[in-house]
């Protein structure tokens, strides 16, 4: 693969520019701020990752009206200071033996009702809770879902990068034997293609072979590959801090009939899902359009999951490609479309790619490997 230079650094401008979204995203939704614990949002929000996530508190105050205060432990104020978005907030630490709440109690409007990131600790809630007993909180997911949702371009630029690399390992990892190795041997090979492929992390190397690809979330075993399994890939990781994600379906030698036929299905109802994509659609109708290939078919009580899932900062994300999901996609969502046969105790098949919608009204697929059924040795 040819080497590209890695992407431009975030600015404390980027980062300021999203912690100010997401204040009026808030103010939108009738909050009177936003409380980030470590994380992803934090990661997104200011560039800052704690090495390590410990009982201190760590918040990210984002109060509608006020600007963002950083509240840190003391001892981890100088990590704090040299995030990425450290200039655009205020740093306000504390020290051991001190109480953190009534620090950031002040920070708070007394009655005001917060989104608090899904990961925060329990034991900080109910501490901020005891200090301001008028103070609601609601789950940051269900607040404002569409926070990381919609990607610039320097953003696109990763997620690309990220899908290029996990393509070419795919390419790779054909050229392996896969009969007589176990599960394990070949999701090794996969996660050392990742990372020679510029991932600084992987998240999940499923290899479901035979029956166990009828496991959707099966993670790799020690079951020996065996000539005439159909084998379920799917791996990714974090590039250049943003997520690739991507399923193909090899053959140890050549398909039955019916097996091809599975795999046929499937690629069809990918199709179908990417074409369905463009600005405007709710995210339903990409999961209808895919599901209804399949169910057609004959097949739609095997196909048991949502046909997609958001992508970014983290593999898995808001919004899902699922029935009942009515927000429109917007150009620069990036989410996955991932139908799947799965045949208990037979075998399974699964495609996916990470698409985003355009500004032109399309489609653009992330993930660019061929769709047809591969086979391996």
């Amino acid at each position: 693969m040819p080497s590209t230079p890695a992407p431009a650094p975030f600015t404390a401008d980027d980062y300021r520019a999203r912690m100010e979204r997401a204040v009026g995203s808030a103010a939108d939704a009738g909050l009177a701020g936003v409380l980030v614990a470590p994380g992803p949002d934090l990661v997104y929000l200011t560039g800052y990752q704690p090495t390590a996530i410990t009982e201190r508190l760590t918040v990210l105050v984002l109060a509608v009206g006020q600007d963002p205060v950083l509240v840190v432990p003391t001892l981890e104020a100088p990590d704090a200071e040299k995030a990425a978005g450290a200039a655009a907030l205020t740093l306000r630490d504390w020290t051991d033996g001190k109480d953190p709440y009534e620090v950031t109690a002040p920070l708070l409007d007394v009655d005001g009702r917060f989104g608090v990131s899904d990961n925060a600790w329990a034991m900080h809630l109910l501490g901020l809770q005891k200090q301001l007993p008028g103070t609601s909180y609601v789950s940051l997911t269900d607040a404002l879902p569409m926070l990381r949702a919609v990607k610039d371009s320097h953003e696109l630029a990763r997620v690309a990068a990220a899908g290029a690399a996990a393509d070419e390992a795919y390419r790779e990892i054909l050229k392996v034997r896969f009969a007589g190795r176990r599960e394990t041997e070949v999701a090794a090979d996969l996660a050392g293609l990742l990372t020679r492929f510029g991932h600084s992390q992987v998240d999940f190397t499923v290899v479901g072979s035979g029956p166990n690809g009828a496991n959707p979330h099966h993670e790799a075993g020690e079951r020996v590959i065996e000539r005439g399994d159909m084998v379920v890939l799917d791996f990714g990781g974090l590039k250049h801090g943003y997520g690739s994600d991507t399923t193909r379906t090899v053959h140890v030698g050549e398909p039955t009939a019916e097996e091809q036929r599975v795999h046929d299905i499937v690629r069809e109802a990918q199709q179908a899902g990417f074409e369905a994509v463009r600005p405007g659609v709710a995210c339903q109708d990409v999961d209808r359009a895919a599901r209804k290939v399949i169910t057609d078919a004959g097949y739609g009580e095997y196909f048991i999951h949502r046909t997609g899932h958001g992508i970014g900062v983290t593999t898995h994300e808001p919004p899902y490609m699922i029935e009942g999901e009515e927000r429109p996609v917007v150009p620069g969502m990036c989410f996955s479309i991932e139908p799947g046969i799965y045949l208990p105790g037979r075998f399974g098949v699964r495609i996916e790619d990470i698409v985003t919608a355009t500004e032109d009204g399309s489609g653009l697929r992330f993930n660019n490997t061929p769709h047809e059924m591969a086979i391996v040795e």
